[in-house]
């Protein structure tokens, strides 16, 4: 392996300018590579697991030193190709924010309305990185797309993709925070990028958002009080004390990017795969609690959300059915029909469902979020 960084193509070409170019040509908007030292980051993971701040993703736990270190993970890597896609489709912030404001509607976040981001990213990573052994001849290479222990938000920002907001989510000046990571572990010394300085300044506006106080200080996540692992990751009971703060959340929470000043800048995607499917981004509560399991699996097909399951799905509606009984904002007559739906949902649900369904239905006396 040669000790120099490659920077020019078999004929004479450069080759940082080549990949940028087959980086935009199978779909990413942006490609950056750095080295695999992670320095300081992998200390901060170390103290975050041991204040149990990841919850119950104990995968995180058992593959703490993977995460730390690529070349355990992929031995032989030397350079970590980044490269972002962005997802957002035509949305309007604004309408967003009527949604969540509105107790009878479901909302999903809206990374999650479209195709899987993992199946789409890494078919493309695996077809770019055929297009490269093509160009530059056989070299070792792994691709990834948050399907291994990679601290791949860490590595984006130490290739200047982007600085980490305060929300811990990446930023870049094109495209907010609203697009995917994805990661070419390999074992040819590329070129490193520098990094970008941080544009947050002053700005508070994501802390000061989140419904569960997740964000407990600047750059600083507890993962146990995040609606979107309440409502995802996690596979348990959703804790009392956040419920009421879910309001009408039923997968994911996007408070924090929906009021980040920096996604007024967020390109929309051009790609079919990340459109709205199932009308996600308009559905009422009460049309998604009435499909069954098998209409969940059918409509859900090649999405993000089916892995968390049928149950998890109907325990998430079950909450945010709750709350729309407790508010003051919605009919009498509509909940009526949503206290029926629940009522005759309660017998033959699961035991996770069911406990979600009586806290709902005990909810009545309780004062309106919304």
């Amino acid at each position: 392996m040669p000790s120099e960084p490659i920077s020019h193509l078999p004929d004479g070409s450069n080759l940082r300018d080549w990949l940028g170019d087959q980086a935009r040509h199978f779909g990413f908007d942006d490609l950056r590579i750095t080295d695999t030292q992670l320095g300081p980051a992998s200390e901060r993971l170390q103290e975050w697991l041991a204040a149990g701040r990841h919850g119950n993703m104990e995968y995180m736990l058992r593959h703490a030193d993977l995460r730390s270190d690529p070349q355990l993970l992929v031995p032989g890597t030397v350079r970590v190709i980044c490269v972002t896609m962005n997802y957002l489709p035509e949305i309007d912030f604004e309408r967003e924010w009527q949604r969540m404001a509105d107790p009878s509607q479901a909302v999903v976040s809206m990374y999650a309305r479209g195709r899987d981001y993992h199946k789409v990213l890494r078919n493309r990573l695996q077809d770019f990185a055929k297009a490269i052994e093509e160009r530059i001849g056989t070299f070792g290479y792994r691709v990834f797309t948050d399907s291994a222990p990679l601290m791949e938000v860490e590595l984006a920002r130490k290739a200047g993709l982007g600085w980490r907001g305060k929300h811990t989510l990446l930023l870049n000046r094109e495209s907010g925070s609203t697009f995917f990571l994805g990661e070419i572990l390999v074992d040819v010394p590329l070129p490193i990028d520098q990094e970008e300085e941080s544009h947050c300044g002053t700005c508070q506006s994501c802390i000061e958002v989140c419904p569960t106080q997740a964000i407990t200080a600047p750059y600083q996540l507890d993962a146990r009080r995040c609606i979107s692992y309440l409502t995802i990751e996690n596979s348990e009971a959703i804790p009392v004390e956040f419920r009421r703060a879910m309001g009408n959340r039923v997968y994911g929470c996007d408070d924090c990017q929906l009021i980040c000043p920096w996604n007024k800048f967020a390109k929309r995607t051009g790609l079919p795969d990340f459109a709205e499917r199932h009308g996600l981004g308009r559905a009422s509560l009460l049309q998604l609690w009435s499909w069954t399991e098998a209409e969940f699996e059918k409509r859900h097909e090649g999405s993000a959300i089916r892995r968390i399951g049928y149950s998890r799905w109907r325990r998430n509606l079950a909450v945010a059915l709750g709350n729309a009984l407790a508010s003051e904002g919605l009919p009498d007559a509509e909940k009526v029909l949503i206290r029926q739906a629940l009522e005759n949902a309660l017998a033959n649900s699961d035991a996770l469902v069911a406990e979600h369904i009586e806290w709902a239905l005990g909810l009545t006396a309780w004062s309106a979020p919304f």
